[in-house]
Order: structure tokens, then C-alpha cells, then sequence
């Protein structure tokens, strides 16, 4: 990903809570050459001092078994964008867009089993358990649960190289960039807003 220097973000802890808060990505691979591309939901997991990004797929899905034949597979984490209005500035200038984005980068392979179980154990904790009837894998019987599992392959994702960019109006001075928050407030868009938010954050910093 280019990555002008205004935008780089390398503050790794920085990063890992911008990936669970964002954790709808898209997983990249190829197949004979061509592009391939999936949307799913993804973990980030330390253990000892590697970080792995772990999920699943739907067996009929294809990705999978391009696992082992890639060295790379990206996984993009998109944060919030909006279109920022060159009317905004003091002096002339062009429109553009900002936004937060993590690419990482990673050998994939296969999980399965009790791995496997357990990945999807916290899966459903992160999105269920603060529900009111929250379904939980011990509240799910294990005929039901080892006939949907084989439906599936889980996977892993070695960390391997990271980048990041916050793309937040950073070149722009005190006087634009503060005009640009209040405008994009006015909006009256969730993503304008929450850019915004990204943008009060990153300047007080």
C-alpha cells in the first residue's frame, strides 16, 4: 500500500486495537494467477510473539485451497472514509478522502479440531456475549455443532509484515483542520462522523 509519510502508522499497539475494532476484512489471495478475494470476520491472537490472525471458510469456498500454493495472502482492514471538500480549506485546493487502513501480510494455513474449536468458541463470545440471549458455543449441542463444522475450514494467518495508514488531514494547518472536522459533522453521516472522531483523536495525540 503506498503510504505517504504524513499517513504511516507504526505504533503497533496502535494498530492491533484498530484490527479487533475493525474486524470485518477482506482476505486476498490468488488462484492460477487471477485475484480472488473473501469478506469475513477475523480474530487477532498473540501467542508468545507472534500475532495470528485466525478465522473460517465455507468448504465450498475456494480460497482455502490456495493456502498452501501462496506465500503471501493480504487481509484488509478498512476504517471509516469520507470525502473531504477542497470548499473547506482557506486557500484553493483539490478535494480528497480520508480514511484508516491496515493491510497485513502472511502465510495462511489450515486449522482444525480442538484449534478449530476453539477459534470459533471466540468468535461468538466477542459478538454474543454481551447479547441478551447470547449463543454460545456450550449452549449449542455437539451433534448440531460437529455436523455444521464440517461445512467449514478454519485457518491461521502468520503476521508477517504490516502496514498502515491513516489517512486524517494531517498536511493540513490547525485552521483547515479543525474546519474539516466541524463540516464533517455537519454531514450528518455515520462514516463522516466517525472520521471526524478518528481526526480529534489522532491531533490530540
Amino acid at each position: 500500500m503506498y503510504i505517504p509519510k504524513y499517513y504511516k502508522i507504526t505504533d503497533l499497539e496502535e494498530i492491533t486495537e484498530f484490527i479487533r475494532e475493525n474486524s470485518f476484512a477482506t482476505l486476498v489471495s490468488t488462484i492460477k494467477g487471477k485475484p480472488i478475494a473473501v469478506h469475513i470476520p477475523v480474530l487477532l491472537n498473540k501467542i508468545e510473539d507472534d500475532y495470528y490472525l485466525t478465522g473460517h471458510l465455507a468448504y465450498g469456498n475456494p480460497i482455502w485451497k490456495t493456502f498452501e500454493e501462496v506465500n503471501d495472502i493480504l487481509v484488509i482492514f478498512n476504517g471509516p472514509h469520507a470525502y473531504i471538500s477542497s470548499s473547506w480549506y482557506e486557500k484553493e485546493n483539490v478535494p480528497t478522502w480520508n480514511y484508516q487502513a491496515v493491510h497485513i501480510y502472511g502465510k495462511a494455513s489450515l486449522i482444525d479440531g480442538k484449534e478449530l474449536e476453539q477459534d470459533l468458541t471466540s468468535l461468538l463470545e466477542k459478538y454474543e456475549s454481551f447479547r441478551e440471549n447470547p449463543v454460545l458455543w456450550d449452549k449449542l449441542s455437539p451433534e448440531f455443532l460437529q455436523q455444521e463444522i464440517k461445512g467449514i475450514k478454519g485457518f491461521k494467518i502468520k503476521v508477517e509484515e504490516v502496514q498502515a495508514a491513516y489517512k486524517l488531514s494531517q498536511n493540513r494547518n490547525a485552521s483547515d483542520y479543525a474546519n474539516i472536522i466541524s463540516e464533517l459533522y455537519k454531514e450528518e453521516d455515520p462514516h463522516a462522523a466517525a472520521v471526524a472522531e478518528a481526526m480529534k483523536k489522532n491531533r490530540t495525540e
